[in-house]
């Protein structure tokens, strides 16, 4: 008889005790900070050669007090969540998004008419854009939180196609993920990283976009690779049980689904449209940044006329389409929000609520239905907001029990006496491991990179092979660790147990982690530009 796995809860709550064990057996020590201006961002760094041991702080009763402060520094995920479970309820009360799967599966048959489509594979092919689409997202503006909203999307389309959640997790979250460790124009990990190493923004180009390819390589073969199998034999997936679920919330009764187009929507569409047409006036012009570049685009207006069309278009079909337009444009304009003007959790869970809210206007939803809907969306994606505060714990009892940056001190004391390659290497282990306690790519950079930068001056490895380092140890680790909020987020809304998605993603871990390795050798043995 097999034994039981834990419940996730169960095991987060395990690592925060096991996190309190150690404020217990590690010394306490801190490092003198200071506020830098880093690309136009002041950032908080570390002084050199400032470690000082502190009195310890040994954490008891605090790992219950940590739930409270994990859900308090999580709060903007926590709320992200509830807000964005709430507005796609609403829209899946509508049947929009069932009959826009149903009309993309009927697509996609047709599709096999073409020889060529159908010997690569209708699907391998959707997947693979898909998974480039989010991996470019990752590399060039850092996706990470935004992926937790196309999740709703994404796994019932999986689903659909034969496939199970976590087929649907991977092309969105560990494409981005791929994306994130690839980095080549990521202003939030990259661009921190080389500005506090005083480097050249975006230097060393070529060869991280080689090895972005390398990366996306690997992984999207790994993916397409579990997705046939579970294509082929369904009873293999690790989340059978779990994806019921979804199957229950299936498109069996889109074919009965009522196509018409109410009155409220044209109202909808009036409404919208006069707000981005109002907007198109205040923002005639937008300045898009893709990592050191910016273009100064008529973003807006496009955006308008676009909707104009698509919505007048899709009106006439049903209410149905038009639903399923806006929902486009709610992307459309997250990308812009993000890339344009800097928007984080806070705006874009409000552009989701007013994609909800436009979803239940345009079907003629009166208002307590629209809260009762929302109410009701809230309540089914709970579980996924409260692992976040829960996972937010095990950094409070680190933080609290000032073990953090003994652990730094000393894993960076390990790398002297080395070559290069070893050295490199143990910087990226470095990197990996610390992630696990710091996840956050922006505030590990401005941590370590002041102390890994001028060491790596010392022990003859260049600073851009130590960014290179960060970079990977930054990215991969975050598609497991547990103490990673987006994670633990993204598991949650999909309702994959944390222990089952170990064991899919291990190997694949493992793989990236060595292939990183590998990557980082020319880095210190080859002339590469930049570096």
């Amino acid at each position: 008889m097999l034994k039981k796995i834990p419940h996730t809860y169960v095991i987060v709550f395990f690592i925060i005790v096991f996190a309190g064990i150690m404020t217990w057996l590690i010394p306490g020590g801190e490092y003198e900070r200071q506020v830098v201006e880093v690309n136009g961002v002041n950032r908080t760094i570390i002084v050199d050669n400032s470690f000082h041991y502190v009195d310890s702080a040994p954490q008891t009763w605090q790992i219950f007090s940590a739930l409270f402060d994990g859900f308090v520094d999580k709060a903007d995920i926590i709320v992200f969540i509830l807000m964005i479970g709430g507005a796609f309820w609403i829209m899946n009360d509508s049947k929009a998004i069932d009959a826009g799967i149903l009309s993309f599966l009927r697509f996609t048959q047709k599709l096999e008419r073409y020889k060529l489509i159908k010997r690569l594979g209708v699907n391998n092919i959707i997947l693979t854009l898909i998974m480039l689409m989010f991996s470019i997202f990752g590399a060039t503006f850092g996706m990470s939180e935004e992926t937790i909203a196309f999740i709703i999307i994404i796994v019932p389309l999986a689903i659909s196609m034969g496939y199970d959640s976590i087929t649907g997790a991977a092309i969105v979250f560990v494409a981005a993920g791929l994306g994130f460790a690839g980095a080549i124009l990521n202003p939030f990990t990259i661009g921190i990283a080389q500005g506090l190493s005083d480097l050249p923004l975006f230097s060393g180009f070529e060869y991280r976009l080689f090895c972005w390819l390398i990366i996306n390589i690997v992984g999207i073969v790994y993916i397409l690779r579990y997705a046939r199998k579970i294509k082929r034999n369904p009873e293999k997936s690790l989340v059978r049980e779990e994806d019921k679920y979804w199957r229950d919330r299936g498109t069996a009764d889109a074919e009965s689904i009522k196509y018409h187009t109410p009155v409220s929507a044209w109202i909808t569409y009036g409404i919208i449209l006069s707000v981005l047409t109002v907007c198109s006036f205040i923002f005639p012009t937008t300045e898009m940044k893709i990592g050191n570049s910016a273009s100064v685009l008529p973003v807006m207006p496009v955006l308008a006329g676009l909707f104009a069309i698509t919505g007048f278009f899709s009106l006439r079909k049903t209410v149905h389409f038009f639903i399923l337009n806006i929902l486009m444009f709610t992307i459309l304009f997250l990308i812009v929000g993000v890339m344009g003007y800097g928007w984080y959790v806070m705006e874009i869970a409000t552009l989701f609520f007013g994609m909800g809210l436009a979803a239940g206007i345009a079907m003629n939803y009166n208002p307590d239905k629209i809260v009762k809907l929302f109410l009701e969306g809230v309540k089914d994606i709970l579980s996924a907001a409260f692992i976040v505060g829960l996972a937010g714990g095990i950094i409070i009892v680190l933080q609290e029990g000032k073990i953090i940056d003994t652990i730094l001190h000393s894993l960076s004391s390990a790398m002297e006496g080395f070559g290069k390659v070893t050295s490199v290497g143990i910087m990226y282990v470095i990197q990996n491991f610390i992630n696990v306690i710091i996840p956050s790519g922006s505030a590990k950079a401005a941590l370590t990179m002041p102390i890994m930068a001028p060491f790596s001056d010392v022990i003859g490895v260049s600073r851009q092979a130590t960014v290179m380092a960060f970079q990977f140890g930054d990215g991969f680790t975050n598609m497991i660790t547990p103490t990673s909020g987006v994670l633990i987020g993204v598991l949650g809304v999909a309702r994959i147990p944390y222990d089952k998605w170990v064991k899919w993603i291990g190997p694949l871990m493992a793989v990236a982690i060595i292939i990183g390795f590998l990557l980082l050798i020319p880095t210190v043995t080859m002339d590469l530009n930049g570096f």
